[in-house]
């Protein structure tokens, strides 16, 4: 009956230390697993992210330059007016929207885009515009008509290049 007893004695005292916790040590080897975890996870994040704005920028600027490609082919082709000195392409992005009168046609508008879209880097709709006659670096706008557009962002892509020589 006394080794019962001792047995009993036994395995109260394991039971007292199993339910005190971790200990340091395991407490230290599990904060430092977490945080080299999250070291890694940051950065992921923020690069999904930046990616992520990326691809909404081409997309944005993709969806624009084809608006301002089939406004020049619609006047190349005689379905709209011209106004002299634009070469046939729009004089902002705002007539792309609002669109214009087709000839021949009554009461028929030719819309090119629904709207303006937001630049993900800027968050705003003041895009850079080149006319036909500017130079294809230029980053002032000479007026007159827009050939193309491009971010006014000044940052730096994932891949190393610039955001405004998309």
């Amino acid at each position: 009956m006394h080794r019962v007893s001792a047995a009993r004695a036994s395995n109260l005292g394991r039971r007292k230390h199993a339910a005190a916790g971790f200990s340091l040590l395991e407490l230290i080897v599990t904060v430092t697993i977490i945080a080299l975890m999250a070291g890694v996870a940051i950065p992921l994040a923020r690069n999904a992210i930046v990616r992520q704005k990326e691809v909404e920028l081409r997309r944005a600027l993709r969806e624009m330059r084809v608006a301002i490609d089939r406004y020049k082919e619609a006047s190349d082709l005689g379905l709209i007016e011209v106004t002299l000195d634009t070469e046939g392409y729009p004089e902002s992005l705002e007539i792309l929207v609002e669109g214009v009168d087709q000839i021949g046609a009554v009461d028929r508008r030719l819309r090119f885009l629904r709207r303006i879209p937001v630049d993900p880097m800027t968050e705003s709709t003041d895009w850079g515009l080149r006319s036909y006659q500017d130079a294809p670096d230029a980053t002032s706008w000479g007026g007159g008509n827009v050939f193309d557009v491009y971010t006014r962002s000044g940052a730096t892509a994932l891949d190393g290049t610039r955001y405004q020589d998309w």
